[in-house]
């Protein structure tokens, strides 16, 4: 039995990826955020399993990281803040979660030997394309705290890898959707506001483009290239070569919920000029060329599926639709 450390398993795609790791027959030990409450974040929603062990930590102890990573083989390393509107009035912390969270997942990785890493990346680093679809070559853009400390994370883990053999991809999710997400992204803000009788929603600015991921097909992403040798030491790109607008997205939610409400624009949910990233289409060739995976959902399927989680009543209770959630 293959024993593998999720880290950020308490968050979105982590308990959705944790789930995947039982399913498949892998023992996991999930990292959630230490906190005296005893909250497992989505863990606490996942069924009991005998292979399944939770502790709770923080991923900026180097001593720590080193604890829970020994007498693991892979090492799926999701534990980062994301938040990019929060990034502009926190960047310290930013940099101590993500490039310091990174660097002791690999620097303990290369003291105990034996340990695969997989560093989760994101379509942020590329900033606005310049070209599409954007690949594993183009340019990298810091168009905001975040997407900078995720540039240099993925640095910092490459170095390993380069400097000394360690056996590591960066895994590059664009954007990834579904149950769980947090309102401060774009879909769940949608549904969740329309869920509970708005009228009006508050939304940011709906030109910009992304590319959707449903989260199966982000999870089934990382454990393919975690089954593959061949993918070792590269970046990887989990994308499904298409775009849509923001605007296409609320007209698709309103349609499926059959809703007539209107979007009332919302000053502090759009990003600086600058710091905006304009359009998000990614390649794919590099994952499908190595692995096995594909896609499976159209957007569509993954919409529909992510409000039935919602419109159940004790998932919508967790969130507050009212308040932007920085």
């Amino acid at each position: 039995m293959i024993k593998v450390l999720v880290t950020g398993a308490d968050g979105f795609i982590g308990s959705h990826l944790t789930e995947l790791l039982l399913e498949k027959g892998y023992k996991v030990k999930a990292l959630a955020y230490y906190n005296s409450f005893n909250n497992w974040g989505w863990l606490d929603d996942l069924p009991a399993h005998s292979n399944l062990e939770i502790v709770t930590g923080d991923i900026r102890d180097p001593h720590f990281v080193r604890q829970i990573m020994a007498g693991t083989q892979i090492v799926f390393h999701l534990a980062a803040l994301i938040a990019i509107p929060y990034s502009y009035h926190a960047p310290d912390s930013y940099v101590d979660t993500n490039i310091k969270g990174t660097l002791n997942v690999c620097q303990a990785a290369r003291e105990l030997g034996g340990i695969r890493v997989l560093s989760t990346s994101t379509s942020e680093v590329y900033g606005t394309a310049q070209y599409v679809p954007i690949d594993e070559k183009h340019p990298k853009q810091p168009q905001s705290p975040y997407s900078a400390t995720k540039i240099a994370a993925d640095a910092i883990a490459l170095s390993f890898y380069n400097a000394f053999e360690l056996p590591l991809t960066i895994v590059r999710p664009f954007n990834t959707y579904g149950p769980r997400q947090s309102a401060r992204a774009i879909i769940p803000t949608i549904i969740t506001q329309i869920l509970n009788g708005t009228e009006q929603i508050r939304l940011g600015d709906l030109t910009p483009t992304r590319d959707f991921n449903y989260v199966k097909d982000t999870c089934s992403g990382f454990l393919s290239i975690a089954q593959s040798d061949s993918t070792i030491g590269k970046e990887i790109n989990v994308a499904s070569n298409s775009e849509i607008s923001m605007s296409e997205i609320f007209e698709m939610i309103k349609e499926i919920l059959d809703s007539k409400v209107r979007n009332l624009s919302d000053e502090q949910r759009i990003r600086p000029p600058k710091s905006e990233v304009l359009r998000l289409c990614g390649d794919n060739g590099l994952i499908t060329s190595l692995t096995d995976w594909l896609p499976k959902y159209t957007l569509e399927q993954g919409l529909k599926e992510t409000i039935e989680w919602f419109s159940i009543r004790q998932n919508l209770d967790k969130y507050k639709a009212g308040i932007y959630n920085l």
